[in-house]
């Protein structure tokens, strides 16, 4: 027989605050800002990422290994949250972080030409 995990103290804050973001954000324009602050982080980590590389002269296959990493971790959490009603809004600021992830390191490759 499989229990079911007891949720923790902190589990449930962190469920509360996502529930009152997408309570906050139900007017469109607050939602539409949400995730353009959030596709500009994106943006930002994916465009920092390739400079502190080269600066800390890591190897590029580690820090691609470790961005690749992180955007399957983004999709398998969007696979996840898909097809729960409830979860839209976070499944729309996932994929903002994940296309400003992909647009930084677009741009970070056209450097190099």
């Amino acid at each position: 027989m499989v229990l079911k995990p007891q949720k923790t103290k902190f589990q449930l804050k962190i469920v509360e605050n996502i529930q009152t973001l997408s309570i906050w954000a139900n007017n469109p324009w607050r939602r539409y800002s949400i995730s353009l602050i959030t596709l500009l982080i994106g943006y930002f980590f994916g465009s920092s990422l390739g400079m502190v590389s080269a600066v800390l002269e890591i190897m590029d296959p580690v820090a691609a290994f470790l961005s690749i990493f992180f955007i399957e971790i983004l999709i398998f959490l969007r696979r996840n949250l898909k097809f729960e009603r409830k979860k839209k809004f976070l499944v729309l600021l996932l994929d903002s972080l994940r296309l400003g992830l992909f647009y930084g390191f677009f741009t970070e490759s056209l450097k190099l030409l």
